[in-house]
């Protein structure tokens, strides 16, 4: 510690104002330490870094969440197994039919419950739709926060024509609610896959032309590549799944690796980067919506006519005429909203490969309607706690490209 001359400051000379300064006080350099978000709009509301600045240079940071924390597993646990289908849409609203999907699997995983088969290839469709909505919204709006305005609209108007195939399936577009315990809401409408085929012809060349758009455009290379650059070393050390990680050069996917539905009954190539960076990330994305309209197209050829409900008793809702016209299908109806079924005792890890990586549920059954314990893996939590050691030394501009990249949901961030 240096004592100081008070008539460097301007000062009277009294021992009351003596001045102690620190030798690594901030006021002698540039640094600052200064709030990106949660109001910035790149952290979109919910995401907040505090970083220690010098001039434009992200020196040190920390990341912090909670700002939408909605306590989703605990209510999983005060909720019917059948109530809770509705809150996992909030989960990634982005791709809500892939949370819808991968719970109702965790749940039959438990209680033995086989889908009809027709149910099985819906619910494919409708995870890869969400997967290839997911990856437009994340791809647009990261070109979005880097400048590319025009970029954003092709995905945007490809991804409402998606929205309005999934309206027709069950009467919304982002929270969907759409499976059940043991089958789906509704069945798809006459002609719904001819619609659907006819979608992914039209988005292949919507990709095309975004794809000439930007990918080769000077400007946005040199803003992504080599920017935010986390390896496959660190991709390991922090638990990064999904497309974040198979930039960094780490090859799983677990529809190919760990395959449920009918995954194993339609070709699809799983794209492997290995640089890491905004770039790769973007790359990756791309590819993967190429694949997964390929998926869909598969999907809409193999699909048969059939039942959409197991007819296991346990969870079959039964129909409004049934319940209209029998005091049996009356009282099935009313104990099933009001009680909810049973679950029989046991627990079940049970994941899926959703737009952002590995989604899972941990389910832990006592034997009634709710669970006794309920926890969510969603891939966002691993992947925000990486931010401060991949912005580190970039500049705050980098930072928001790197963000992007990742594609953080903040609803799956604060379960």
């Amino acid at each position: 510690m240096e004592k100081l001359n008070n008539a460097e400051y301007g000062l009277p000379e009294s021992e009351h104002y003596s001045i102690e300064k620190d030798p690594d006080d901030l006021w002698q350099d540039s640094r600052v330490i200064v709030n990106i978000g949660p109001t910035h709009p790149a952290m979109h509301g919910a995401l907040r870094l505090c970083a220690r600045l010098n001039g434009e240079t992200i020196e040190k940071s920390y990341a912090e969440f909670g700002y939408t924390h909605r306590a989703k597993e605990k209510l999983g646990e005060n909720r019917t197994y059948h109530n809770f289908v509705v809150y996992t849409d909030r989960l990634n609203y982005c791709s809500a039919l892939i949370n819808n999907v991968t719970y109702a699997m965790a749940v039959e995983r438990l209680m033995g419950v086989e889908v009809p088969p027709r149910a099985v290839w819906i619910r494919m469709i409708c995870a890869e739709l969400a997967r290839v909505t997911d990856h437009l919204v994340c791809v647009g709006i990261n070109a979005l926060d880097l400048g590319a305005f025009s970029y954003m609209l092709y995905g945007f108007h490809q991804r409402e024509e998606a929205y309005t195939l999934i309206e027709k399936l069950c009467g919304a577009r982002l929270t969907t609610s759409y499976t059940r315990i043991g089958g789906l809401m509704a069945d798809a409408p006459s002609g719904w896959e001819r619609e659907v085929k006819e979608w992914v012809q039209r988005t292949r060349k919507a990709i095309d032309e975004m794809d000439k758009l930007l990918t080769n455009n000077k400007i946005w290379c040199q803003r992504t590549i080599g920017v935010g650059v986390f390896n496959k070393e660190q991709c390991m050390q922090y638990s990064f799944s999904g497309p974040n990680a198979r930039a960094a050069g780490i090859d799983l996917d677990l529809r190919r690796d760990q395959p449920c539905m009918f995954y194993n009954q339609v070709e699809f190539d799983v794209p492997v980067a290995k640089n890491g960076d905004v770039y790769d990330r973007y790359l990756v994305r791309v590819a993967e919506i190429r694949q997964s309209l390929n998926i869909i197209a598969q999907c809409c050829d193999k699909i048969q006519k059939g039942p959409i409900w197991s007819e296991d008793k346990r969870v079959r809702i039964p129909d409004k005429d049934v319940v209209f016209n029998t005091m049996e299908g009356m009282i099935h109806h009313f104990k099933f909203f009001m009680t909810g079924f049973d679950v029989p005792e046991g627990e079940a890890y049970t994941s899926f490969e959703a737009s952002n990586g590995e989604l899972a549920f941990y389910i832990v059954s006592k034997g009634a309607p709710r669970a006794h314990r309920m926890r969510i893996r969603g891939p966002s939590v691993w992947h925000f706690q990486a931010i401060p050691t991949m912005v580190e030394g970039l500049k705050i501009a980098d930072m928001v490209a790197a963000l992007g990249s990742i594609n953080i949901i903040a609803g799956e961030l604060d379960r």
